[in-house]
């Protein structure tokens, strides 16, 4: 089982790095306000929930302690972070704050799973 949870593992941190990269491919264009959610943000982002999800099904089948306040907070950045790339995904030009807010939770988050014990 241990097996199956470090693949979730690297497949949740490879769902964050294409989160993270598509945000970061896109600040020089963000200064000059020309940033869009690129397509690599959209399937992180639905990368991240899926093995989030499967990774606290194993967990729990396992009777392992999950965190249930730190799972849920970081459930509920997610989300926010969906929505938004999601409503955004088609159009050609994002606003600033926008488009920063969903950098400044995607790098929360991962300091939330980090940091947080």
């Amino acid at each position: 089982m241990d097996v199956l949870i470090d693949v979730f593992v690297g497949l949740h941190i490879i769902g964050i790095a294409s989160l993270l990269g598509g945000f970061l491919t896109q600040m020089k264009a963000m200064g000059a306000g020309n940033a869009r959610m690129v397509p690599a943000m959209l399937h992180g982002a639905l990368t991240m929930l899926v093995t989030g999800l499967v990774l606290v099904g194993v967990h729990e089948s396992q009777d392992d302690h999950v965190n249930n306040v730190k799972i849920g907070v970081k459930l509920a950045i997610l989300v926010v972070i969906l929505v938004l790339v999601y409503v955004k995904r088609d159009e050609e030009k994002v606003s600033k704050g926008v488009f920063g807010a969903v950098g400044l939770l995607t790098v929360a988050n991962i300091f939330i799973a980090t940091l947080w014990h």
